[in-house]
């Protein structure tokens, strides 16, 4: 059994005979889903106003594998804990907690250096939210980073009410497919755009009409939109902005990805409002998520749930874009 320094590692499969120890899965080098394996490291510690979190599921994001490959470098050289989404029950508090309390369920998004494809993680407290009454920890740990990525942007940024025209695209994805609900939930008429054979998935969400990208061209039909939802960028940016009304916005969720020089030059051309967005953790915000779910309005669909030893096959599938919502692992 590999044994790496606290905050980097994971566990044996059969569990951790340490005391204070812990399982994760990490790696050692960039590379392809084969070098994720599972290791033996030493529990986080909990500073002033954290929160150890006994985690029970985590979310996969693209995130996750496109930093497990290199391509976000940036964010520190192996060996690291991937994973930015967590589904768990409170297991310590740290100094100055006052929210929550050992065994209550939470659920949360965090950044690294912290990462949720382990048994224990420390959480900001203002991070965390309580798991909505009768969601599992599966359906709860596919929530925050896609949630958040629709809810911000659509909520806090472009303001979405009823009478809108609000277009999603990638719409039967993890984040297309809370999209097309949050937006449905405030009054919006919600277009998106999928595969034919992820129409009646979508209809069944809420959508009102429906593109399908592979034989037609969604410029050439989307008309009058007042706010695009999108998680592609690259050349669905420009394509996006001839859309818009002339108050409308293009929300550009992808993250790290490709060159935007060409849709924020084209926005200025158009006179069209052009917002590059990443989600920020938040409990508070997770709550108003959860208020949705507890009511009806969202709910998360799971494509799979795999256990977390089998990490590599779940960015197989993630790193395919085919999923229809979420993948998640099943830590314990």
């Amino acid at each position: 059994m590999e044994t790496w320094p606290a905050g980097h590692g994971g566990v044996g499969a059969e569990g951790s005979e340490m005391s204070g120890g812990m399982r994760a899965v990490s790696q050692r080098v960039f590379g392809g889903p084969e070098v994720l394996e599972v290791v033996e490291t030493e529990r986080p510690a909990t500073g002033p106003g954290e929160v150890l979190v006994r985690v029970h599921a985590a979310g996969v994001n693209p995130a996750d594998w496109k930093r497990r490959s290199g391509l976000l470098a940036r964010l520190g050289e192996p060996p690291f804990v991937l994973g930015l989404d967590l589904s768990g029950v409170v297991e310590a508090v740290g100094e100055q907690v006052t929210r929550f309390r050992p065994g209550d369920a939470v659920f949360a998004a965090v950044l690294p250096p912290r990462g949720t494809y382990a048994e224990y993680v420390a959480v900001p407290e203002d991070s965390l939210a309580s798991v909505p009454p009768g969601l599992d920890h599966l359906h709860a740990a596919a929530l925050p980073t896609a949630a958040l990525t629709a809810w911000q942007p659509l909520v806090r940024v472009a303001d979405v009410h009823a009478g809108q025209r609000v277009l999603v695209h990638a719409a039967a994805g993890g984040i297309g497919h809370l999209a097309v609900q949050i937006a449905k939930s405030r009054g919006a008429h919600v277009i998106g755009t999928a595969r034919q054979d992820k129409h009646d998935f979508l209809r069944g969400l809420g959508a009102d009409e429906l593109i399908d990208y592979t034989t037609v061209d969604f410029e050439e039909v989307a008309r009058d939109i007042d706010v695009v939802l999108d998680p592609i960028s690259g050349a669905y940016g420009p394509r996006s902005l001839t859309t818009l009304t002339a108050q409308g916005v293009l929300l550009d969720v992808r993250g790290t990805g490709p060159d935007r020089t060409a849709v924020r030059e084209r926005a200025a051309e158009l006179g069209r409002r052009y917002v590059e967005f990443g989600f920020t953790p938040s409990g508070s915000d997770l709550q108003r998520i959860g208020e949705l779910v507890s009511g009806g309005a969202l709910n998360v669909v799971v494509d799979q749930a795999l256990p977390w030893e089998e990490a590599a096959k779940a960015h197989e599938l993630s790193e395919t874009g085919r999923a229809k919502g979420k993948i998640v692992l099943a830590v314990r």
